[in-house]
């Protein structure tokens, strides 16, 4: 397999996106993310694009964001690790506005950010025994991948407002009645249903989808909703004079659970 930390196919007029850190749970580093930004420039020029499938290879949909790197970037001072997560949500916001309908094919854990970059995907099909959840406060980490406004959009505010406060994980058959996942498959049968509703999704009209995504998309929600995601910057900034960051930083670190 190769080394590109994200992976491009297309075939039928299907995208593949897939996530190449496996033995890294395919946490998004900045490498991770420059590749993905990448990714999704080629995707938007491909010829006769009608969906684009996201995914991990291993274990991990994907872990969420590299805290190990969040952790040198807060230490290195200045505006690195602002600038870092400014970054990561301008290349997520990019998944959210591809023209096309994308589906996350999630085959093992989603978690903080891995969770944000499910969010920015129409469909969501989810392979049995994954786990789902944001994640953030476990780790004194503010979301920053725009959770804060999207996962209440996708499963309401009581839902959304659980899995942010007590950072739990749920299985799929709780993320399947709450409206984060679509379908839950066998895991060997996750990537052939995947492709099978892209074929499905080919086989309408590409050009009514395209104008679908930009009627549904996120240019046709309330206009304060990308300033509250760029809120969660402002709160990012004012949250690393407290402690909590640096506590959670070090017990991920150290492979224990943080003491705030």
């Amino acid at each position: 397999m190769s080394d590109e930390p994200v992976l491009l196919g297309f075939a039928e007029g299907i995208a593949t996106l897939t996530f190449n850190r496996p033995d890294n749970l395919n946490a998004a580093s900045a490498a991770l993310m420059r590749s993905l930004e990448r990714r999704l420039h080629d995707v938007i020029e491909l010829p006769d694009l009608r969906c684009v499938i996201l995914t991990g290879a291993g274990r991990a949909f994907c872990a969420g964001g590299d805290l190990i790197e969040f952790e040198a970037a807060l230490q290195g001072g200045g505006t690195r690790l602002i600038d870092t997560l400014r970054t990561n949500q301008e290349i997520i916001q990019m998944v959210e506005d591809l023209p096309v309908p994308v589906i996350g094919a999630v085959n093992g854990a989603a978690v903080a950010g891995g969770l944000e970059l499910l969010l920015c995907c129409d469909i969501v099909i989810a392979a049995e025994g994954a786990k789902l959840g944001d994640g953030h406060a476990r780790y004194g980490i503010v979301p920053a991948g725009g959770a804060s406004v999207r996962l209440g959009e996708r499963i309401g505010p009581s839902r959304a407002a659980q899995l942010f406060y007590t950072a739990a994980l749920i299985d799929t058959k709780t993320a399947e009645a709450w409206g984060l996942v679509n379908e839950v498959v066998a895991r060997e049968k996750l990537m052939e249903r995947a492709f099978d509703l892209a074929r499905e999704i080919s086989l309408a009209s590409p050009q009514v989808n395209r104008h679908i995504k930009a009627l549904t998309g996120p240019l046709a929600r309330p206009e304060r909703r990308a300033e509250r995601i760029l809120a969660e910057l402002e709160r990012f900034a004012e949250h690393i004079g407290g402690s909590d960051l640096q506590a959670g930083l070090a017990a991920f670190r150290e492979k224990r659970l943080p003491d705030y």
